[in-house]
C-alpha cells in the first residue's frame, strides 16, 4: 500500500556513496510515489539519466519550495543521505524544519533521531505533520530471540552478501527478487536495513539499529513470518556492511541466523579501499568467497557487480574476467538480465528436492 507521495531529499549528496538510500527509492519503492529529488548540484536534469543513465522521469530540483511548485499534492519528504556519523548538519536540518512547517510528513532513517530534536517536535506539533524516525529500536518486550524454528522454513534461501559496505547488495537483492518472479519463482525479499523499509519491504529487520543480543532472532522471525504467512519458493535475505570492513563489519547474523542455502556475491572490482577507511585495502573477492563459505558452509553461487569507476564498454569484459576467475556466473544487475544465475539457483533448488 502506498504511503503517499514522496519528494526524497539528497542535497549535495545525490549520485555519491552518501546518498544510497535515495538511489534506491528512484529504482524501486512500494512505499511512495516518488515525485521529485532535491539536490541543487543536478538541478533541472532527469535523475534517472543521473544516477544510471536512463530517463525515469522524476526531476532533480534544487529546493523544497520548487519541488511543491509542480508537485502540491506531495505527502511526504524522505531523508535520502547517509551522512558521516549520523549528525545531521545545520542546513540538512534548517530544511527539514521548512518542510514540517509546509505540512510534509518526514521518514528519516539516520540514527540520528529527528523526532527527538526539540525544535523539529515542535515544528511538527504546530503543523501535523508526523516524523517517521525508522532505525528507532523497538520496544525490547517486542524483540525476539532465536528459536531454531528457521530449520522449519522449507523456502530456498540465498543471502546477497558483498565484500564491501554501500556496493549494491539491496539493489541486487530487489533485481534478483524479480528475476525469480518473472521465472514462475514465488519469492519474497528480507530486509535487513532502514532503506529496504522505506521501499516497502514486507518482511525484514534493521539490524543496526537493535540489541546485538536479538538480531539474530529477529533475522529468523522475519523469515519464520515470511514462510508463515506466504510459504514462498525462495528467500532472498538483504547483506549488510561487509565481514571484513572494520568500519561496518555485517553478514555473520545473516549466515547464522537466516541459515542460506547458498550466496550470491555483490563486488565492486574497482573499488581500492574499504568504505570510510582510506588506506585499508579491500580483500580480493576470492578470500571473500573462501571466508563466507567457511563461516556458511555452504557455497558462493554467483557473483553480482557494482560498475563504479568502469566506463560503459567495460562492463561486459569485467564480467567475463570475474566469470572466468571465479568459475560462477557473473554479472550486472543494472546492464544485464539475471537469467544465467537464475537458472542456476533453480537448478539447485530442484536438486535439493530430490
Amino acid at each position: 500500500m502506498i504511503d503517499g507521495k514522496a519528494i526524497v531529499y539528497c542535497e549535495g549528496y545525490f549520485n555519491t556513496p552518501w546518498g544510497k538510500t535515495a538511489h534506491g527509492l528512484l529504482r524501486f519503492t512500494q512505499r511512495y510515489n516518488v515525485a521529485a529529488v532535491i539536490d541543487s548540484t543536478y538541478a533541472g536534469r532527469d535523475a534517472g539519466s543521473v544516477l544510471d543513465g536512463r530517463h525515469n522521469g522524476i526531476p532533480v530540483v534544487a529546493s523544497i519550495d520548487e519541488a511543491l511548485e509542480t508537485h502540491q499534492d506531495s505527502t511526504h519528504m524522505v531523508f535520502g543521505i547517509a551522512p558521516d556519523g549520523g549528525i545531521l548538519p545545520h542546513n540538512m536540518k534548517s530544511d527539514i524544519l521548512h518542510a514540517v512547517s509546509l505540512g510534509l510528513h518526514v521518514d528519516c532513517g539516520m540514527h540520528y533521531f529527528i523526532s527527538e530534536d526539540p525544535d523539529i517536535s515542535a515544528a511538527a506539533e504546530k503543523s501535523g505533520s508526523v516524523i517517521r524516525d525508522v532505525r528507532r529500536t523497538p520496544p525490547r518486550h517486542e524483540l525476539h530471540p532465536f528459536t531454531g524454528r528457521i530449520k522449519e522454513v522449507q523456502s530456498f534461501r540465498i543471502a546477497l552478501l558483498g565484500t564491501d559496505s554501500s556496493v549494491g547488495k539491496r539493489t541486487s537483492a530487489w533485481k534478483l527478487v524479480r528475476a525469480l518472479q518473472e521465472h514462475g519463482i514465488s519469492t519474497e525479499f528480507i530486509g535487513t536495513g532502514q532503506t529496504a523499509w522505506l521501499q516497502g519491504a514486507e518482511y525484514g529487520v534493521i539490524m543496526d539499529s537493535l540489541i546485538n543480543d536479538f538480531v539474530a532472532g529477529e533475522i529468523e522471525h522475519a523469515i519464520l513470518r515470511a514462510w508463515d504467512e506466504k510459504r514462498p519458493d525462495c528467500l532472498i535475505i538483504e547483506g549488510q556492511g561487509s565481514l571484513m570492513n572494520p568500519l561496518y563489519p555485517g553478514g555473520f547474523e545473516i549466515l547464522s541466523a537466516g541459515q542460506p542455502h547458498g550466496i550470491v556475491m555483490q563486488h565492486a572490482p574497482l573499488r581500492k579501499d574499504y568504505d570510510g577507511i582510506p588506506g585499508t585495502p579491500v580483500h580480493p573477492l576470492d578470500v571473500q568467497i573462501q571466508a563466507v563459505e567457511l563461516i556458511s558452509g555452504k557455497p558462493v553461487t554467483a557473483i553480482t557487480i557494482n560498475h563504479e569507476q568502469m566506463q560503459q564498454d567495460e562492463i561486459d569484459s569485467w564480467c567475463k574476467r570475474i566469470a572466468e576467475e571465479t568459475g560462477l556466473p557473473t554479472c550486472d544487475p543494472l546492464i544485464h538480465t539475471m537469467d544465467e544465475i537464475v537458472h542456476d539457483l533453480i537448478r539447485m533448488m530442484k536438486d535439493r528436492q530430490l
